[in-house]
């Protein structure tokens, strides 16, 4: 793992070389197989994880048995950083969408790193925020959308973050089942593939297999309001 493959993380993308090397001495890489579980609800731990390669899912469930997705991430992205702050039971389980790596850094590392770094401290507070921002649009989205619009708002997420343009679209690659994608938007999935299915008679998108190709982006923003 090179310094330019740290900086991939929006957090620490504005290291120089020389806090970037520091910071990397303490790091420690973890793979994943797809479908493997890098840690359980409930779970203790003291680490932040970055996703270096692959996607990787936060999911919770429910005490008879029902699964939600909390989130979706990809390379760049981290999560377990509560536990750094609040030390306790994972609030989440992770498991590998696709074959996945990491780098990961412990409680102490950090908090040692950070000193003398306050703009990363600042960094890594604003990354907090916007992941309590989510969770509350989330919250907003389930209560105030109905489930097309709802899929129509995720997809456009899948497709600002894993999506490549091409001639005949957005094409997203997002390796979600389609129980996955439903537990995502907090629907059934007969609800969402209905939906989906009126979003492909409209000629919006194009079904593949894990994936989608978006034709018409401006009709799903619309769709997604």
């Amino acid at each position: 793992m090179d310094n330019e493959v740290l900086r991939q993380a929006p957090l620490f993308s504005a290291l120089d070389d020389e806090a970037a090397t520091a910071l990397r001495g303490s790091l420690t890489e973890t793979k994943l197989r797809r479908g493997d579980v890098l840690f359980h609800e409930g779970d203790s731990g003291d680490r932040l994880y970055i996703v270096l390669d692959g996607k990787i899912k936060l999911g919770r469930t429910s005490s008879d048995g029902r699964e939600n997705l909390l989130a979706i991430l990809g390379p760049g992205q981290m999560f377990g950083e509560l536990s750094l702050f609040d030390p306790g039971p994972r609030s989440a389980t992770v498991t590998a969408v696709t074959d996945a790596s990491f780098a990961s850094l412990s409680h102490e590392d950090l908090l040692r790193w950070l000193e003398g770094r306050p703009q990363v401290a600042r960094g890594l507070l604003a990354q907090i925020a916007s992941r309590l921002r989510k969770a509350n649009d989330v919250n907003a989205d389930l209560v105030f959308s109905d489930v097309p619009g709802r899929v129509a708002k995720a997809l456009l997420d899948l497709a600002d973050r894993f999506g490549r343009t091409a001639d005949d679209g957005v094409h997203v690659h997002h390796d979600l089942t389609q129980e996955e994608l439903a537990q995502l938007v907090g629907a059934s999935r007969e609800t969402v593939n209905k939906a989906l299915a009126d979003f492909a008679s409209r000629g919006w998108l194009r079904l593949e297999p894990r994936s989608v190709v978006i034709m018409d982006v401006d009709r799903l923003k619309r769709r997604a309001r």
